[in-house]
C-alpha cells in the first residue's frame, strides 16, 4: 500500500498561536502515524509562486492521511491555525514502481 503525504505551503503571520497549534497536532499525528519529511527549511522557488514555508508529512496510508484531517484532535488544532497562518493543505497518495 503506497503512503501518503500532506503537502502544505502556508504563511504564518501569528507566530505564538501558531506554536499553539504545533503543540496540539502531536497527538493526532502520533495516533495516525505521520512523520515530518520536509518541516519548513531552507527553500529556493525556482518556478512559479509559494509561500515562504513548506511542510511535508508523511503518513503510512491515504486513508490515514485523511483520518488524521478529519479527528476531531486535529480539526481543533487546525482552528489555531486557521487564525495564525494562511496557505495550502493537499493531502496526495505517494507513488509506488
Amino acid at each position: 500500500m503506497p503512503k501518503a503525504y500532506w503537502i502544505v505551503n502556508n504563511h504564518v503571520h501569528d507566530a505564538a498561536t501558531y506554536e499553539a497549534y504545533k503543540r496540539a497536532i502531536a497527538a493526532p499525528f502520533a495516533r495516525h502515524g505521520a512523520r515530518f519529511v520536509v518541516r519548513a527549511g531552507p527553500q529556493s522557488v525556482v518556478e512559479g509562486e509559494a509561500q515562504p514555508r513548506s511542510v511535508v508529512i508523511e503518513f503510512p496510508s491515504y486513508d490515514a492521511a485523511l483520518a488524521c484531517y478529519e479527528d476531531p484532535k486535529y480539526q481543533a488544532a487546525k482552528a489555531l491555525r486557521d487564525k495564525a497562518a494562511d496557505g495550502t493543505l493537499i493531502i496526495a497518495e505517494g507513488f509506488e514502481p
